[in-house]
């Protein structure tokens, strides 16, 4: 963008590729109008050259804007109806409460070293001590 002078014309797909929100968009197009840098969206049909095409602009930000939240709300609303439905987010744990508390064991009568568990397990020798952290939590401080 700082390449971009004086009667030049920045060309994008879609309007929503430019920016996330409406006050973004309007600031970034606020900015190139000033540098006299005009604006096309391909998609949009959009050409900020005259006052319809800036109209337009401002409007269709507005509806890509409105667009988007509605999506999140979409998103928002279907992840509380699974948590509500008791579905379990998220990726599986890597290793069962059973195969933690059996390595915490070995570990701690010092059978063992960390990571001959975690390979015995099949993980890294991070997520075994993660899972450990997470599982017996020791006072820090």
């Amino acid at each position: 963008m700082q390449s971009l002078k004086s009667g030049d014309t920045l060309v994008v797909w879609r309007l929503d590729r430019l920016g996330r929100s409406l006050p973004g968009l309007v600031a970034l197009m606020d900015k190139l109008g000033k540098r006299g840098i005009n604006f096309q969206s391909l998609t949009e049909n959009i050409n900020t050259t005259s006052s319809g095409g800036r109209l337009m602009f401002h409007m269709m930000a507005a509806l890509a804007e409105f667009e988007r939240s509605l999506i999140s709300e979409r998103t928002r609303a279907g992840l509380s109806a699974a948590r509500a439905r008791g579905c379990t987010l998220g990726r599986p744990k890597s290793l069962s409460p059973d195969q933690i508390a059996d390595a915490f064991e070995a570990i701690r009568q010092e059978k063992t070293q960390v990571q001959e568990v975690a390979e015995e397990l099949g993980v890294s020798v991070r997520t075994l001590q993660r899972s450990l952290r997470n599982a017996f939590p020791a006072g820090r401080g």
